[in-house]
């Protein structure tokens, strides 16, 4: 099967587990980053790589937003000039913004989901189907149907891993279908890769980034969110679902 012209990068903020919820942030959200292989390759990754360079001196820094909000570990140098940090964030900022990606994420509220579903399915599989849901729609309008689309995911796990990756087939075999909705997904071949989580992916470093950004603007809307301002317009056919 001829492979897709896309490539999907898939990652988290807040825990799926629904026991005990952290009240700061109550939510999962799964983000995924939609980008053409040619813009991948040609234009986000060198201009991440570059930021790398200009700041650190090398390329295997990898870009968390939980390090880079606490300006800890190897980013402990955004402490040091206000100017470095303000100049570092827009050049990141900018890099998302100029990069031709869409946005897709699903943000599960575990309070409300344990209220109102006696035995629901764990919030990653309820926020990977409105996923793929709507990446179906978007690859078949960039024309992808019968083509082989991988989706890139961090590995949590070799017991989560296999979970997901199984929920995964479910869906893209159309066996995991809910309500009135019967999207084929078997028009396209569905295939999952798990990484390291020490992989240096751009791509899964980008999904990180504005996973948290999305869940905080679901949390707080009025809430001042320049990283959620930033990737608003990515948001590709309503791309932020929030549930229940």
């Amino acid at each position: 099967m001829e492979f897709s012209d896309y490539i999907i990068f898939a990652d988290e903020s807040g825990s799926p587990v629904l026991d005990r919820p952290d009240p700061t942030f109550p939510v999962f959200v799964l983000n995924c980053v939609l980008s053409s292989k040619a813009d991948y390759a040609d234009r986000i990754v060198p201009r991440l790589q570059r930021l790398k360079f200009d700041f650190v001196g090398h390329d295997q820094l990898v870009l968390h937003e939980r390090d880079i909000r606490r300006q800890q570990k190897e980013f402990a140098f955004l402490q040091v000039d206000a100017a470095v940090r303000e100049t570092f964030l827009d050049r990141m900022n900018g890099i998302v913004s100029s990069a031709e990606i869409d946005v897709i994420a699903a943000v599960i509220h575990k309070v409300r989901l344990a209220q109102k579903y006696a035995d629901p399915w764990s919030p990653y599989e309820i926020a990977l189907h409105f996923c793929m849901e709507t990446l179906l729609r978007r690859l078949r309008q960039l024309g992808q149907e019968g083509k082989r689309i991988h989706v890139v995911f961090e590995s949590r796990g070799k017991k989560e891993d296999a979970e997901l990756e199984l929920h995964f087939r479910r869906i893209a075999a159309n066996q995991a279908n809910w309500g009135y909705k019967q999207p084929d997904f078997r028009v396209m071949e569905w295939e999952p890769i798990f990484v390291d989580k020490k992989s240096n992916s751009s791509g899964l470093q980008l999904a990180d980034l504005m996973a948290r950004p999305i869940g905080l603007k679901v949390l707080r809307p009025l809430q001042e969110n320049r990283a959620f301002d930033v990737i608003r317009p990515k948001l590709a056919l309503g791309g932020m679902k929030s549930f229940p």
